[in-house]
């Protein structure tokens, strides 16, 4: 075997999100992008000791239990892998993926049933679509990466994870720039005009956020774009058109300026009865129905909240602390994006409630803080819900320090889940229930909740 070798094995098994495995004379080989089941065609990239490494090429036999795509991009665009997998199967991979994860670090748990999504498809409150060509010096093209490509984006105008408003808006949006001969920009040679386009759909309200995001190298014509926007049939309602400003060298959706074109800064959005606005850059759960089914299994891991102090870190608009605060003493959160903090706050008068907070920040080094604001006492519950690669060791080490009863972690990368978990088990806490949400169908990620409590040595508690 060397490099460059193209050798055709089975898939046994596959780690999250996308991590197959399979068995070649006596090697392991690790392959992205295919299923349990499959047998595949794979380049070998890269040879350690006992470990090949090697890019998908070919699926020469599907598994046993594979159907036909839904979508017509499907294979081109990067997302939904899962897509020609039922959605029983999906929910069940899922699930033994989160387990296997846990069983390495612990076993004396009891792992509930996964909840599913309550849809499957047209789910997303949220796209974030770029603006490119599908290949060097072609057409301008708006939708999402082509699988596996930087560069190359592939124009999703029947993307089957939202719904018809998001594919209208995105085909006529593109009409409009090829019309009118707009440039985007290029990543190598940074010029161009046109980055990207966000839209946000609320699913309770159906109000809708647009937010064309572009280089300062060129000019916007605002009241046709604005004109053009407000012409489309639409099931939704228009009730944000933004246009943001950034010339950072980074492929990520930001902005130095922003301007409102078109009615106000925010949309509004309903969860469990509760009222939450949000703006062109707030966080916010992607999938709207199945952040209730999320919220609801934080709140029964919560159980009695009455006279106790709430932390919610990592609150971004501030969604779990106000969902869990009823009977609660106080709530307090802490998030880095200032903006969410603000709609935080904002969502807490809109709701009218009174034992609610929440402070802009860095959870390093804002967490010292908690104790000294509106005289709370030591936290009794700590609900952590903390970006992708889990929280900073300096930081997780000084929310265990608080050592309250209960600590709910909610994660939606169990790789990093599996970092910090074993630091509350060092500490003295246990783990009583994980709970899976799919809140992604189509895709390989997931949703766990964790409900961990302290059983360290006694008296302490």
């Amino acid at each position: 075997m060397k490099k460059g070798d193209i050798i055709e094995i089975k898939i046994k098994d596959v780690l999250f999100p996308n991590k197959a495995i399979a068995e070649y004379n006596g090697n392991t080989v690790i392959v992205k992008n295919a299923l349990l089941g499959q047998i595949v065609q794979a380049k070998i990239s890269k040879i350690k000791k006992s470990e090949i490494e090697a890019k998908l090429v070919e699926v020469t036999k599907k598994a046993d239990y594979e159907q036909d795509p839904a979508c017509k991009h499907f294979g081109s665009c990067g997302g939904c892998l899962y897509q020609t997998i039922p959605y029983e199967k999906q929910l069940e991979l899922k699930q033994n993926q989160v387990k296997k994860i846990i069983d390495e670090i612990c076993t004396d748990y009891e792992m509930l049933p996964i909840v599913e999504s309550p849809k499957q498809f047209e789910y997303r409150n949220k796209m974030e679509f770029s603006f490119g060509d599908a290949v060097k010096g072609g057409p301008l093209t708006l939708g999402l990466h082509q699988k596996n490509r930087f560069y190359e984006i592939v124009t999703v105008d029947d993307c089957r994870i939202v719904d018809e408003d998001f594919r209208v808006i995105l085909k006529k949006t593109l009409e409009y720039f090829i019309q009118n001969n707009t440039s985007f920009y290029h990543k190598m040679s940074k010029e161009g005009f046109l980055r990207y386009l966000v839209v946000r759909k609320c699913a309770k309200t159906e109000e809708i956020l647009i937010n064309l995001v572009t280089s300062s190298q060129g000019t916007l014509n605002e009241e046709e774009f604005v004109n053009m926007l407000n012409s489309l049939k639409l099931s939704g309602t228009i009730k944000c058109i933004a246009h943001s400003v950034t010339d950072s060298i980074a492929d990520v959706v930001k902005a130095e300026e922003m301007k409102i074109l078109y009615g106000q800064d925010r949309i509004e959005e309903e969860l469990l009865g509760l009222k939450f606005n949000i703006s062109a850059f707030s966080f916010f759960q992607t999938n709207s129905l199945g952040a209730e089914k999320l919220y609801s299994v934080v709140k029964d891991f919560t159980g009695d909240t009455k006279n106790k102090v709430i932390y919610d870190l990592y609150s971004g608009t501030g969604t779990i602390g106000q969902i869990v605060s009823e009977n609660a003493k106080t709530v307090i959160g802490i998030e880095i994006v200032e903006e969410a903090v603000k709609k935080a706050n904002e969502n807490v008068k809109l709701n009218n409630i009174k034992n609610c907070s929440f402070i802009a920040g860095d959870v390093l080094e804002k967490v010292d803080e908690l104790t000294k604001i509106d005289g709370a006492n030591t936290p009794d519950i700590i609900i952590l819900d903390p970006p992708r690669e889990g929280i900073h060791p300096k930081a997780l080490k000084k929310i265990i320090d608080y050592n309250p009863e209960t600590f709910i972690y909610i994660s939606c990368k169990p790789t990093s889940l599996s970092k910090d978990l074993p630091e509350f088990l060092s500490a003295g806490y246990k783990v009583e229930k994980i709970r899976c949400v799919d809140m992604f169908p189509m895709t390989g990620h997931v949703e766990s909740i964790i409900l961990m409590t302290y059983c360290g040595s006694e008296g302490k508690k």
